[in-house]
């Protein structure tokens, strides 16, 4: 062979190789086949669908089956999120928004393997948000599987009305449609080199919460093995929401859009007149309705009897707790301050005033836990919650870790929220990046490893649990105990 056939034979393997490298990969699952993303890192799939579009008919109903499709559909864009209103916050996702949303993402370090599992359920009060960007967070380099998911939200996620009653159920849409996202990964992680026994599911805020719930819910048995709780928890510190009076809130919409009980008009009436009558419902036992659908709806199927009764049943399984040290102000602001102290503590609420020394001149802010009006949200919603979350799953045998994160930039106070860019993100406690704990709970259910602090596993005799601060990480133990032993809110 001379050598210019030689350099033209190396020429064209060089030119196939390229080529076979550069196929996109492409993967079978339930209703088709998807084709997705090699990127320098991982393997990226967007906007798979798992369930039919919740339209029409298909409103307030359990998620159907997801269609089937011909050939193979384009999973490399960003699928839009589930209708929400703009907040300001969230600006980006009401701008690139849909009715039909039941999506999810999945990011992989490769289609072969068995790697653990992390499913992400996002924030937002249940009525705002995305899943948009965590299948391409970092947390894929550890060797995980990183997937998440979108669910319906506000109004079309959890509204309750009578004529959707079925078997004497109603309302928790957006849970369902996170069950069937879970029942989805059951039967197709594992071509995206996931192992199904090993899925844990992760949440911050109102995902938290959800995540909280599914731990309790009947119907979520085995489609996980862990959870992880980002500052939320089932009932947010409220009292849970009795199915008739979460109809009433569905009565409410009937009247706002004159649809006179009848589900057959409002399932056509138009996504935004059902936005516009979202802003307008009112709950009467919240001081705020920003925490509307964040009051959970015992619908007698999803969620049959009060999480805290559930837990007490529930399927055990190593989970993973925490808060910020501040997290946000008080629903309602100062005028609400009262209300919100007797909806927190209810039967202690002597006692809780006297701990924060109210009806006088507030004491001066605290330079971690910022004003008394925060602590008292913070502590309220937050942190005793989180403790009792603890202490429920405890109760049943399982291993729990919890956590408190202390760090911020520039030494200012926590915030809601922060931890995200803590643990999915790149910043840093005292050099600790906390993703490779997360990484580790999500391999073994045991958050320490080689390198890391020791994190010790929480009890009710202790509450021993880890501070992450911007030095570093530490134990502390019984964890503002005295505050929230004057509660039992979930």
């Amino acid at each position: 062979m001379t050598a210019m056939r030689i350099g033209t034979a190396l020429l064209a393997l060089a030119l196939f190789t390229v080529t076979a490298a550069a196929d996109p990969p492409v993967v079978q699952v339930t209703g088709g086949a998807v084709r997705g993303e090699q990127q320098p890192d991982r393997l990226l799939f967007q906007g798979i669908r798992f369930a039919a579009p919740p339209l029409a008919d298909n409103r307030w109903r359990a998620p159907r089956p997801v269609t089937a499709w011909q050939g193979v559909a384009d999973a490399t864009r960003q699928a839009p999120a589930c209708l929400q209103n703009d907040y300001g916050w969230n600006r980006a996702d009401h701008v690139y928004a849909s009715e039909d949303c039941l999506t999810l993402a999945v990011g992989t370090p490769a289609l072969t393997g068995k790697r653990p599992v992390f499913v992400w359920i996002h924030g937002g009060s249940n009525r705002a948000g995305s899943g948009g960007g965590m299948a391409s967070s970092s947390m894929v380099g550890k060797d995980v599987v990183v997937v998440s998911i979108q669910y319906r939200l506000g109004i079309f996620g959890f509204l309750a009305h009578r004529g959707a009653v079925v078997d004497g159920a109603a309302g928790n849409y957006g849970l369902m449609d996170q069950i069937a996202a879970l029942r989805w990964v059951q039967d197709n992680i594992a071509s995206f080199g996931g192992d199904p026994a090993n899925v844990t599911i992760a949440g911050e805020s109102a995902g938290a919460q959800d995540v909280g719930l599914l731990v309790a819910s009947p119907q979520a048995r085995g489609s996980f093995a862990k959870a992880v709780l980002q500052s939320g928890t089932p009932n947010f510190g409220l009292p849970v929401r009795p199915l008739e009076q979460a109809l009433r809130i569905g009565d409410q919409a009937d009247a706002l859009l004159g649809t006179g009980g009848d589900i057959a008009r409002l399932r056509s009436a138009s996504a935004a007149s059902l936005l516009a009558a979202d802003l307008k419902l009112h709950d009467a036992v919240l001081t705020a309705d920003d925490y509307l659908w964040l009051r959970t709806t015992v619908d007698g199927k999803v969620i049959p009897a009060d999480p805290i009764a559930l837990m007490r049943r529930a399927q055990s399984r190593p989970v993973l707790i925490g808060s910020n040290r501040f997290e946000l102000d008080l629903p309602g602001g100062r005028p609400a301050r009262d209300a919100f102290v007797a909806l927190s503590f209810a039967g202690q609420e002597g006692a809780a005033r006297r701990f924060y020394v109210l009806g006088g001149r507030d004491a001066a802010p605290d330079p971690r836990m910022g004003t008394i009006d925060q602590q008292i949200a913070t502590d309220a919603t937050f942190r005793c919650p989180a403790g009792r979350m603890a202490d429920a799953v405890a109760e049943r045998g399982a291993p729990v870790w919890r956590y408190e994160l202390d760090a911020a930039r520039d030494g200012r106070m926590t915030a809601h929220a922060l931890d995200i860019s803590y643990i999915w993100g790149e910043d840093r406690a005292g050099g600790l990046h906390l993703q490779d704990y997360w990484a580790n709970f999500a391999r073994t259910g045991d958050p320490n490893g080689p390198g890391l602090p020791q994190w010790p596993r929480y009890d009710m005799r202790s509450r021993r649990h880890i501070v992450f601060t911007n030095q570093g990480a530490g134990v502390a133990a019984m964890l503002r105990a005295d505050i929230c032993s004057l509660t039992e809110a979930l």
